[in-house]
């Protein structure tokens, strides 16, 4: 992207899926603000399952069972890292400069999107206008952004992605959205593996998920 090594003072968005401690130092130690959004982590190790088999169906490959991605996810052999080191990275970024890092998280966003829509505004020194609230400003925008409207969008119901050498069906990133969609894949044990990881690698630094 040649467009980036060109200096400007608009505001400029990118979407990254990058570990915070391998960030560019020049993000890290800038002003620039980075809103890190993550999901509970037993609807992670379902959601994640599936768009792998999408993948691996898009490319004629088999799949695998939930019980061998659910060892690799335990193991952290899963894309951009250990799914714990990843989220702890950024939440304790959060804890040190939460003028620098906002830490969402996605049963928030579904509880509240318009609550949480105006903290990211807030956050990104844009905040909502009252003309803008009273005009429904915030509701038009939470209805564009929401995953039926974006599902539906034709570019990403027959789109497609080359990011390396396989090619990514845009419709992959969109299924359910559910909070709590779990209950219909993991067993009992399954869950007591997670929970018990939570517990270890979580809670001790007052991190906590809604799993339902």
């Amino acid at each position: 992207m040649p467009e980036l090594d060109v200096p400007t003072e608009q505001r400029r968005l990118f979407s990254t899926n990058i570990p915070y401690p391998y960030l560019p130092e020049s993000v890290r130690r800038s002003d620039c603000r980075i809103i890190y959004i993550c999901r509970n982590p037993l609807d992670t190790v379902v959601s994640s399952w599936h768009f792998l088999l999408e993948m691996a169906r898009s490319e004629d490959q088999p799949g695998w069972s939930l019980e061998e991605h659910l060892e690799t996810f335990c193991r952290g052999e899963v894309l951009f890292g250990p799914f714990w080191d990843h989220i702890m990275g950024y939440w304790k970024e959060c804890l040190e400069r939460p003028h620098k890092v906002l830490f969402l998280k996605y049963e928030d966003l579904k509880e509240d999107t318009i609550g949480q829509l105006k903290k990211v505004a807030k956050f990104v020194g844009l905040p909502f206008a009252e003309e803008e609230e009273e005009g429904g400003v915030i509701e038009e925008t939470t209805k564009m952004c929401s995953l039926n409207t974006l599902k539906n969008l034709e570019v990403n119901r027959s789109g497609k992605l080359s990011p390396t050498n396989t090619v990514v069906e845009k419709r992959s990133f969109f299924r359910k959205g559910e909070v709590g969609d779990w209950v219909n894949h993991l067993t009992p044990s399954m869950v007591d593996r997670l929970n018990s990881s939570m517990h270890e690698k979580m809670s001790p630094f007052g991190l906590q998920f809604k799993t339902r």
